[in-house]
């Protein structure tokens, strides 16, 4: 009988630890993409909850310390512009955001993770769990159902749509998603600067640090393992006899102010012989990445220590009030690369460099951008001598393509952060934090029109996501010269994904470009080209530019109802008598009149870019 009571006692114990909770989307990993998936599907409407191990939102921008944000300074748009006006709020403008030089978009990470805090405290169908971790989920139904585990109960949680964020891909492997890891093989992706074989090498990943200069001697105990000579070429001293960068030997002061944030902290996330460090995390068990973080966290602390004993630094320590955690160190360290999915497409290099001539024109799917070189991180990997050299390989900005996010047979699952369906050259431009932080937001959208229309993930229509991404000021295609703000600006989207009227992609000096060319003309000939893959009758040997009478008449070939709508068209944004005048129309103008007169962003799109059937 006391063995019955006993036992009855403990099941009892274990149902109330065990309960059951209902919600339309469910984030695993509040990350940089996670955040703003969460966020992003419940302003629309659905009942979110976000789940997040750790006690910050933001993921590498806020718990792994990556205060300096890469890419897309000009291309300012969707939750990725509202995350900088929080910022220029908070500090005092765009100014004050400059204190380093490896960024334009500086912060101190508890700033960040305050400001995630701020925009999810002010939405009322979000739930946020910290300290909650993912143990596994079975696809019931045509539902999720998610077994957490929250403060140590274990919690089941149904949802119709579950988003992977994780900062490793850690959901798609365990609902058994194919994936891919390290350096894919040239002849398998077609990509000429890929490595001739493919290997399982990743890239480093960092223990950023977060230093402050407190005027006293802060010299820390020499950590267990301590190697000088890991670090003697981080910056231009005599020590250093064979650097491996010879290209990039700065000043021990120009290494210090790499990272400067307002407030006169110093964020170390050095890549030249400093606190990267070589580990593969993915697909190994808890115990394993623990064991591997503290191994990276010793190798950051030995890095601190060589600047305190042999650069200067010894006044310089780490700040005691950004972490709260018990060694002042991030929560998790800045994984640079993840699992890749197979997805429902792939992207791959020649998507970016030549968009228009892929056999999938996967340009017209597109619902965030990016214009950040290829940049791999591998001086920590023990053969880095015998990878291919990828640092900063110039492209042109571009689209990514919304079907990375959607794996192959795994219904109701969208995935995020770094662990899309890319190759492994992709992921060293597509991994920064803007892409990754537009990424979330699409996931969000695509989430929420998935509950909204109670259809599945896989049916979601690509035109209604990226009209969606359009109202909340994102971009779809990367034109610097058409702001958000532009009164044009929605119009020239369109028409650019549809490919009628195609971009320039452009390298200038260390930026990677495209530009719409509003202000130039357009020739008759390209725009007849333009139209032909989604109105084959659109056939014309019209000579010169285009004016307003030869566009009417060449739309009229793709629609007969052009010419009658064209009588009473009034444009806000265009002084019609001024367009009707005769005089060439250039490709902003065009842009604007062909989705007034045409509408094509109307003809919905597959995955794969192609117009389906009329």
């Amino acid at each position: 009988m006391k063995r019955l009571l006993i036992a009855l006692c403990c099941l009892c114990a274990l149902a109330c630890t065990r309960t059951e909770e209902r919600y339309d989307v469910i984030v695993v990993g509040g990350g940089t993409s996670g955040a703003a998936a969460g966020i992003q599907s419940a302003r629309m409407g659905a009942k979110t909850l976000i789940a997040e191990e750790f006690e910050w939102l933001g993921g590498m921008l806020t718990s792994a310390g990556v205060s300096a944000t890469d890419g897309c300074y000009k291309l300012r748009g969707g939750f990725w512009a509202e995350f900088r006006d929080s910022l220029e709020s908070r500090y005092g403008g765009t100014e004050a955001l400059k204190t380093g030089w490896v960024s334009n978009v500086m912060f101190e990470p508890s700033v960040g993770a305050a400001i995630f805090d701020n925009i999810a405290a002010a939405c009322p169908q979000l739930t946020v769990w910290r300290r909650t971790t993912f143990k596994n989920a079975e696809w019931e139904d045509g539902k999720w159902r998610v077994m957490l585990r929250r403060d140590g109960a274990e919690i089941t949680v149904w949802a119709k749509v579950l988003i992977d964020a994780t900062e490793l891909g850690d959901v798609a492997a365990a609902l058994g998603v194919a994936c891919d890891v390290g350096m894919d093989s040239r002849y398998a992706t077609g990509e000429e600067i890929a490595s001739e074989q493919a290997n399982a090498v990743i890239q480093d990943l960092t223990y950023v640090m977060i230093l402050r200069d407190y005027g006293i001697n802060m010299t820390i105990d020499r950590p267990e393992g301590y190697d000088r000579s890991l670090y003697l070429c981080c910056c231009d001293s005599p020590s250093c006899i064979a650097p491996k960068e010879k290209g990039r030997l700065w000043s021990r002061e120009k290494m210090i102010t790499y990272g400067r944030l307002p407030g006169g902290r110093y964020m170390i996330n050095w890549p030249i012989e400093g606190n990267d460090f070589y580990a593969d995390m993915t697909n190994v068990s808890p115990f394993e990445r623990e064991a591997l973080a503290e191994k990276a966290k010793m190798h950051s602390l030995g890095f601190l220590y060589f600047m305190q004993t042999e650069l200067g630094f010894s006044t310089y320590g780490l700040a005691d009030d950004e972490f709260p955690t018990d060694d002042m160190l991030p929560f998790i360290p800045y994984h640079r690369e993840s699992r890749r999915i197979h997805g429902a497409v792939r992207m791959t290099l020649g998507h970016i460099t030549d968009p228009y001539c892929q056999p999938q024109p996967l340009y017209r799917t597109c619902i965030a951008v990016g214009d950040y070189p290829v940049d791999q991180h591998h001086m920590r990997y023990p053969k880095w001598s015998e990878l291919p050299d990828l640092y900063f390989h110039p492209v042109p900005s571009y689209g990514v393509p919304m079907g990375v996010m959607l794996p192959i047979n795994c219904e109701g699952l969208i995935v995020a952060e770094k662990s899309i369906s890319v190759t492994n050259l992709v992921n060293g431009s597509t991994r920064l934090q803007p892409v990754v932080l537009q990424l979330g937001q699409a996931a969000g959208i695509m989430a929420a029109l998935s509950v909204q229309h109670d259809r599945p993930v896989s049916r979601t229509c690509v035109r209604e996501v990226q009209r969606e991404i359009l109202e909340r000021g994102g971009y779809l295609l990367p034109y610097l010269d058409v702001e958000p703000s532009h009164p044009h600006f929605k119009a020239m989207q369109r028409i650019g994904a549809t490919g009628i009227i195609k971009g320039r992609g452009a390298n200038a000096g260390w930026e990677n470009q495209t530009w719409f060319d509003a202000d130039k003309p357009f020739p008759c000939a390209l725009l007849a080209e333009g139209l032909r893959e989604l109105y084959p009758e659109a056939v014309s040997n019209v000579p010169g530019n285009v004016t307003w009478n030869k566009l009417v008449a060449l739309l009229s070939l793709c629609n007969s109802s052009v010419r009658q709508r064209s009588e009473g068209l009034t444009c806000a944004s265009l002084d019609m008598a001024d367009v009707r005048s005769g005089r060439e129309l250039n490709r902003g103008e065009c842009a604007v009149l062909i989705d007034a007169l045409l509408a094509p962003f109307d003809h919905e799109v597959t995955i794969e870019g192609k117009y389906e059937i009329r």
